[in-house]
């Protein structure tokens, strides 16, 4: 899909942001309901967001991802204060006695693909068209910053209650872990500040257009809906997308465990699908889709997305419920994530698959 690139982000955007971060998040990174409110009351006090293409900054600029960690069911009755996000951007930058030049989204996802409009707008910053994943993984160290030898530290965390901790640790694995631990001991959910970069690193490790193709998606999303027919078709049309499944979801398996939300869901067959089952496999993130024979259907890194079959509205890791009509949707990744330390960080194996890697598009071919 060619996305039509965005400069400026104004309130009537975030409708459709907030669309197309929960479509590209693949049922993780958090609900973007509440960022998207956040982000609207920052535009609402300081006017529209500016959006860069990473090639217009000084190579000696400081760029800074600001993003939620932990578990997106948390956020369902731990809300956010409003200004965690701003605190922790606010702390590193006193860390670095530097003040950020812009922000960008560490992943294209839900919550995390909202909340840094709303630093970017109450910081008077511009925040890059472009991010760190290209869809929604649930570890820190799962970026292209990594493939890119940047570092994730120091790193600031900081909670609901005024609390703020830097990190510095010895690799972004390590960064994970340690924050993971201090996450779960702030309630489940943080919200952080980290991979520092400077502009020169940017331009190697950002993947470019993040906020165009989710701006894009978005609107595809609202016109057919404004227009009452799913967008589904449209989408696979325009994202060279392949429909998994079509099914009613027959029983959901979900559990807070360790900062993440774990899970499955099995999604009942009907239409052309009847008498099959879908099971899928989730880390915050949809991360497996595979038939009840065990044949597999799509794995991570492509990306495994969750559509209602009424409305088209993309569905959550934490939103997926019993009696849900739905379509199952899949779209190759970045190229990236295709590559060897691409798999080695977001491949099936990392996350205890036994199965080795074979593109959506072959699969399904």
């Amino acid at each position: 899909m060619v996305a039509n690139p965005i400069t400026e982000i104004r309130l009537e955007d975030m409708d459709k942001i907030a669309l197309g971060g929960a479509f590209l998040g693949t049922g993780g990174g958090g609900d973007p309901y509440i960022g998207r409110l956040m982000s609207e009351q920052a535009i609402r006090e300081n006017g529209p967001v500016k959006v860069l293409d990473v090639d217009a900054l000084a190579d000696d600029a400081l760029v800074v991802p600001v993003a939620m960690m932990g578990a997106p069911t948390v956020l369902l009755e731990k809300l956010p204060r409003g200004d965690e996000a701003q605190a922790a951007l606010t702390s590193l930058e006193n860390y670095l006695g530097h003040k950020a030049d812009a922000v960008f989204c560490i992943e294209a996802g839900g919550l995390n693909s909202t909340i840094p409009i709303a630093v970017a707008a109450s910081a008077g910053l511009p925040i890059i068209d472009g991010d760190g994943m290209g869809r929604a993984f649930p570890e820190l160290q799962m970026v292209s910053m990594t493939i890119h030898n940047i570092a994730a530290c120091p790193m600031v965390i900081a909670d609901e209650k005024g609390n703020s901790l830097v990190l510095n640790t010895v690799d972004n694995l390590s960064t994970e872990k340690f924050a993971r631990v201090i996450t779960v001991e702030m309630g489940g959910a943080a919200l952080i500040a980290l991979y520092p970069m400077t502009g020169a690193e940017a331009k190697k490790a950002v993947l470019r257009g993040s906020l165009s193709l989710i701006h894009s998606i978005g609107k595809i999303i609202y016109d057919e809906q404004s227009a009452n027919r799913n967008p589904a078709e449209r989408l696979k049309s325009e994202l060279n997308g392949i429909s998994l499944f079509e099914g009613r979801v027959i029983d959901v398996e979900r559990r807070t465990e360790g900062g993440f939300a774990r899970g499955t869901a099995k999604i009942e067959g009907i239409g052309t699908h009847d008498g099959d089952t879908l099971i899928l496999r989730f880390q915050n993130e949809f991360l497996m889709a595979e038939t009840k024979q065990g044949e597999v259907r799509a794995m991570t890194p492509d990306l495994i997305c969750l559509l209602d079959l009424e409305t088209g509205s993309p569905i959550t890791t934490e939103q997926i419920r019993y009696g849900f009509r739905v379509i199952v949707f899949g779209l190759p990744c970045d190229p990236q994530w295709r590559s060897e330390k691409g798999l080695e960080l977001v491949g099936p194996r990392y996350f205890g698959y036994d199965q080795e890697y074979a593109p959506i598009e072959s699969i399904n071919c």
